[in-house]
């Protein structure tokens, strides 16, 4: 059982089991036993926060009720280093579920999140290479200012 705290300090317990993979299906719609098939599952829990709190919201619920916690507060609680958090918790916990298929889940993972982290660093260094005074200029020489004329009417405005 692996754990995470989110952003309002509460923590709670991950724990994959069959009655919990049947509680994932039941309330988020969400099939685990699809990460064994290979299908696109792993990558949606890894890119979507709103797939992933779904089905931690499953797995969490009876605690959840335990608490007091309501579903908005849950993912009112579920943001930044909560998600990375509790995306790494899940995914122990799914590793440790399917014995066998884990480690070949596991290799999966860590190639999507190598690819996700390669796409953010070529997005930075083009970010880096952008002039901003530049476009500020181009977008300036776009708009023509120098005849004061106002965007046409539709249409003349009727005397009262």
């Amino acid at each position: 059982m692996r754990t995470f705290a989110d952003n309002a300090g509460r923590t709670w317990q991950v724990a994959v089991s069959v009655t919990g993979i049947e509680e994932v299906k039941a309330e988020a719609d969400v099939d685990l036993l699809e990460l064994v098939e290979g299908g696109p599952l792993l990558e949606r829990l890894m890119r979507n926060p709103v797939v992933l709190c779904r089905v931690l919201y499953a797995l969490c619920k009876g605690q959840m009720e335990a608490k007091g916690v309501s579903a908005e507060a849950f993912g009112r609680g579920m943001a930044g280093r909560a998600i990375t958090e509790a995306r790494t918790a899940l995914l122990e916990e799914i590793v440790d579920f399917f014995h066998q298929e884990g480690p070949t889940i596991r290799r999966e993972a860590e190639k999507l999140l190598a690819a996700y982290r390669r796409l953010l660093e070529a997005v930075n260094l083009r970010l880096d290479g952008v002039d901003t005074d530049e476009l500020v200029e181009r977008a300036l020489a776009s708009v023509d200012v120098s005849s004061g004329d106002s965007p046409a009417g539709s249409g003349s405005t009727p005397d009262p």
